[in-house]
């Protein structure tokens, strides 16, 4: 028996074998959930399709979240073949390379707009097509970083898009906690995905995290899904508006330094 026998899980985001969303779907598939995937890019089926037979899963669909009729699309099909949804997973972010790295004070304004509206406008989205289809006991999760709280070099547009994406958690939680439906998210570490390498400096910030962070690592996809299962199932009934971290430890340090570092104090 899994913890998710006879759950009906909608994961928007994967596009290769290492993308946290994937991470997700497998562990919410090995808990016994039946999977649904949705891709960003005609390019990305090639790889998804794969996936997709690995964990049993039959209902693929492309979906620009920045295109009202085709989330439209996906949830009406979804509605039509399966008639509810029990899991949500958020795990899209995007914005345009050139507002990644550099100064902050040079992001531009439509570059901005892209990363808001795609990594978190997208979740009231998915949010609002979702509820006609959600029993109570049902949860949503997103997908964050530390850089929503904390300066990151270079992180920029990315950055406030995270920063929104924690706040509409928070209120749609306060919306959706009526009819039973729990909102959180996973504050992930630095993950080498096809996502994060657009950011400058990736590298350095996952060998920096391994040296500083107090488990002395970095996380894995799998780790992500591991607490995605919990959010998932019914040891999380009592959970709802939160940001959990899944970094090592990394966001409670006050100074990170490395152990040479620490030794000269």
């Amino acid at each position: 028996m899994g913890l998710l026998d006879g759950k009906i899980a909608l994961v928007f985001g994967v596009a290769n074998k290492d993308s946290i969303g994937w991470g997700i779907a497998k562990r919410l598939h090995q808990e016994g959930a039946t999977i649904l995937l949705s891709y960003a890019a005609e390019a990305l089926e090639k790889r998804v399709r794969p996936l997709a037979a690995e964990v049993d899963c039959d209902f693929i669909e492309l979906c620009d979240v920045g295109s009202d009729e085709q989330l439209d699309a996906v949830f009406d099909k979804v509605k039509e073949r399966y008639g509810r949804i029990d899991v949500l997973v958020h795990s899209v972010a995007f914005a345009p390379r050139e507002d990644l790295g550099g100064r902050f004070l040079d992001v531009s304004r439509e570059g901005l707009k892209i990363a808001v509206d795609i990594s978190a406008y997208s979740l009231i989205a998915m949010c609002k097509r979702a509820e006609p289809l959600m029993p109570p006991g049902s949860t949503v999760m997103s997908m964050t970083y530390h850089a929503a709280e904390r300066v990151m070099p270079k992180y920029n547009a990315m950055a406030v898009a995270k920063a929104a994406l924690e706040i509409i958690t928070k209120y749609l939680a306060a919306d959706l906690g009526p009819k039973g439906i729990r909102v959180n998210a996973i504050s992930a570490g630095p993950i080498k995905t096809l996502a994060a390498m657009g950011v400058p400096g990736i590298r350095t910030m996952l060998r920096f995290n391994e040296k500083t962070s107090p488990l002395r690592g970095n996380v894995s996809q799998d780790d992500v899904g591991k607490t995605a299962v919990y959010l998932a199932s019914d040891w999380s009934t009592g959970v709802t508006g939160e940001i959990i971290y899944v970094d090592c430890g990394y966001n409670i340090l006050g100074l990170t330094a490395t152990e040479e570092d620490i030794a000269q104090f």
